[in-house]
């Protein structure tokens, strides 16, 4: 006759196994994942006092003894943060756009509604969270957002013509003018069709008069496929504004 204290002893490992092989080392997990493997609570809570798994934050593990993946930790984030993705400036240098990235710079991440990141996530990787809603809703839900091709299952990141916009937003709040105008310098080869799509959907004079007027002084082949679809959201008459630096910038019409 089976002691009920074994039986108790080898379901609790077989269901550890089964959460091992099931979470990817260097992700985070929630108490989701381990209800639908079977674990509950009282047993997730018998694994992190026997040291099988760490708390990160409220309802947040991870293995002990194994470093957090970035790439796997923002998709994890995203599970409960409506539209988050890579974005901006840091979209750009992960399609290899910008070169020469310190270690630990910021990574831009971008989302739908107002929110913080969770702090176990900022304070393993230093990051940005904006949230603005800069295309009108005829875009379609989810446009120039995708995976890396070498992270199928990573997270969402802008194309890099969307991420150019995002960047262009940022202008004088959480990007510099001189490094934001180095960065567009480098975007040669973006898509007239994609470029096309978001501009017309693009609701900010500012973003709509920055990429028509650096593209046109830096010789981009972009240029006219700029000025021709940003045409309805250019606004009328001079734009300009005061940042917090005292910088100011003027955008003709």
């Amino acid at each position: 006759m089976c002691d009920s204290s074994s039986v108790a002893l080898t379901t609790a490992q077989n269901l550890l196994r089964g959460l091992q092989n099931t979470v990817p080392r260097g992700a985070p997990f929630d108490t989701r994942t381990l209800k639908e493997i079977g674990i509950s609570s009282a047993l997730a809570s018998y694994y992190r006092k026997s040291g099988w798994i760490k708390r990160l934050g409220r309802g947040v593990f991870t293995f002990p003894n194994t470093e957090l993946t970035r790439e796997l930790s923002i998709a994890f984030i995203a599970r409960s943060l409506s539209g988050l993705h890579v974005g901006g400036k840091t979209a750009l240098a992960w399609q290899g756009f910008r070169h020469n990235i310190g270690p630990r710079e910021r990574v831009v991440l971008w989302g739908k509604e107002r929110a913080r990141l969770p702090a176990w996530f900022t304070a393993e990787f230093p990051s940005r969270y904006v949230s603005k809603h800069l295309f009108s809703p005829e875009l379609p839900g989810g446009f120039g957002l995708q995976p890396l091709p070498e992270q199928p299952d990573g997270p969402l990141v802008s194309v890099p013509e969307r991420a150019l916009l995002e960047l262009l937003s940022e202008i004088g709040q959480g990007e510099g003018i001189e490094e934001a105008r180095h960065i567009v310098e480098t975007l040669t080869s973006l898509r007239a069709d994609v470029l096309t799509t978001l501009l017309k959907c693009c609701e900010s004079v500012k973003i709509n008069r920055l990429c028509v007027k650096w593209s046109e002084e830096l010789g981009l082949p972009w240029a006219v496929t700029a000025r021709e679809a940003a045409g309805e959201n250019f606004g009328r008459g001079r734009w300009s504004t005061r940042f917090r630096d005292g910088t100011t910038l003027n955008l003709p019409a």
